[in-house]
């Protein structure tokens, strides 16, 4: 029988994406894995492999220079083809990596056991490696220990998601928008990619907790969180940094789109009748910031302050407005 999720590329990435783990740094749980491996199989290399649409990248390595290969020379792009792990005892005598580079040249792999990082919605995203410069035979007991190191290495991944949201929200929480926003910064400085960050606050909150008690607060911040990612795109990304801030990330969007959309999530709150505990109804505003990504932001930290400046700056001038550094931007009523 044919298994369809091992041809489902499309099912396959949104499975990886929603793992927000791609470009992200070194995490001591993963780094710990390859360790254990290297050290119990007896490898000079292990490493930690997601299989993006282009690239292999790794989430984790050690004995191992490179921090991604092409896709296409990859071991590991075979290994999610199926579901048992993949053996190759002598790639020199295996016509499907004889002539790769990975095996021609540095790091001259000879011998290779992966076993496919499958998710709990049945996706392969990945590979646990072992690689080894010489010719190999790994035992069944080797496999049975790799196997149980690839299941903690899916086991982590979804740890890892989970604590990178807010339990209240569902938003990312602050740890992980900014790891978000330090890639879009990242492609901003290697590649010039456009990104823009709005930091959006909810006005007299503390008025809405004193008047109306904390549940009714809780459920505003939901529903502000609703609101928010119902309008944003798939590629964007919405978090809550602490109390009634929350932020969001617009990958590839210019000043004119972000400011755009920053109306169209300005718009939608004031709008919207909030349904609190007790039957109440409340209306709700917000005030919010953006700021576009251009060569004078140095760091991920000035970014964010450039945006939290506008913010402070959509407060001051009455609240339930839009600021950005275009003047003719500033939106919304007070």
């Amino acid at each position: 029988m044919s298994d369809a999720k091992l041809q489902d590329e499309e099912g396959r990435m949104a499975a990886l994406e929603r793992l927000e783990v791609l470009d992200t740094g070194p995490e001591e749980a993963f780094e710990k894995i390859v360790n254990l491996v290297r050290t119990v199989l007896g490898v000079p290399m292990a490493t930690v492999t997601l299989v993006d649409r282009e690239r292999q990248w790794f989430k984790a390595r050690s004995g191992l220079c490179a921090v991604e290969t092409p896709r296409s020379i990859s071991f590991c792009t075979h290994t999610i083809q199926q579901r048992e792990p993949l053996v190759v005892p002598d790639a020199l005598l295996d016509p499907r990596f004889a002539d790769s580079p990975l095996v021609q040249e540095a790091p001259h792999i000879r011998s290779y056991a992966g076993v496919p990082l499958q998710t709990p919605d049945g996706y392969n995203v990945g590979a646990l490696c072992a690689i080894d410069t010489e010719p190999r035979t790994f035992s069944d007991g080797d496999m049975a220990i790799l196997t149980n190191f690839a299941h903690i290495v899916v086991d982590e991944l979804e740890l890892r998601l989970i604590a990178q949201r807010d339990h209240l929200t569902g938003a990312l929480n602050r740890r992980g928008f900014m790891e978000q926003a330090a890639k879009e910064f990242s492609r901003f400085t290697r590649h010039q990619r456009s990104a823009a960050l709005i930091a959006l606050d909810i006005d007299h909150f503390k008025i809405i907790n004193d008047q109306h008690g904390h549940p009714a607060g809780d459920e505003v911040l939901r529903q502000v969180a609703q609101l928010c990612t119902s309008s944003m795109r798939p590629s964007d990304s919405f978090g809550r940094l602490g109390g009634e801030e929350f932020a969001l990330l617009l990958p590839e969007a210019d000043g004119v789109e972000a400011v755009a959309a920053a109306e169209r999530f300005r718009a939608a709150i004031e709008s919207h009748s909030f349904d609190i505990p007790g039957g109440e109804k409340l209306r709700v505003t917000a005030s919010l910031g953006v700021s576009s990504l251009d060569p004078g932001i140095a760091s991920v930290e000035g970014w964010f302050a450039a945006a939290d400046g506008l913010l402070y700056k959509a407060k001051k001038n009455g609240r339930n407005r839009v600021c950005s550094t275009a003047p003719e931007a500033s939106s919304g009523s007070s």
